[in-house]
């Protein structure tokens, strides 16, 4: 009867978080006193790579990403790296993937842009890079070394969120995955 209850119980663990490349996240997640869902899971690609595993988690989950962006609620993106991957790639994708998502409005993103990759840091295989917004407060990411910056405004958390759930996504497996569509 014990090990049936203690498989049991392992059971119950594994089915409360995600899984995918080895990478596991919780089914929920804690921001102030906001309960948030993993809404799903994706893999990020470049050429043959396989570069993160992201996350995302929302009060509300959707797989509608023109709702998921506009939702002015709290809202988060995990990445945890599959490679070593440097600080300038990192902050080229997102200025990119920005770009493709919101190029008239990049006048306006353009300071706080350079704000908010200023403390991305270089990150190593197995560490996590997390992007939180919250509203009233802004976009907030804290990267393994510890450094955070917030920016403020929607907009930019729109412009953020865009880069992978946007009309021109950074990958589109991504996407699906993270929109719960794999």
């Amino acid at each position: 009867m014990r090990t049936l209850l203690l498989t049991l119980s392992l059971l119950a663990v594994a089915a409360q978080a995600g899984e995918l490349k080895g990478v596991q996240m919780p089914d929920t997640r804690k921001i102030g006193d906001k309960e948030l869902k993993l809404n799903g899971m994706g893999l990020r690609t470049k050429a043959i790579f396989k570069v993160y595993v992201a996350g995302l988690y929302v009060e509300s989950p959707s797989n509608d990403p023109d709702k998921l962006i506009a939702a002015d609620t709290v809202k988060r993106v995990d990445m945890a790296m599959l490679r070593d991957l440097g600080k300038e790639k990192i902050i080229e994708a997102i200025r990119e993937g920005v770009e493709k998502n919101s190029k008239d409005k990049m006048g306006a993103l353009k300071e706080r842009l350079d704000k908010f990759s200023s403390v991305i840091p270089d990150l190593k295989e197995g560490q996590v890079l997390s992007i939180t917004y919250v509203p009233g407060t802004g976009t907030t990411v804290k990267g393994a070394g510890g450094a955070e910056t917030t920016v403020e405004g929607k907009d930019f958390s729109d412009a953020l969120f865009s880069v992978w759930l946007g009309k021109i996504p950074v990958d589109d497996d991504l996407k699906r995955g993270m929109l719960g569509q794999k």
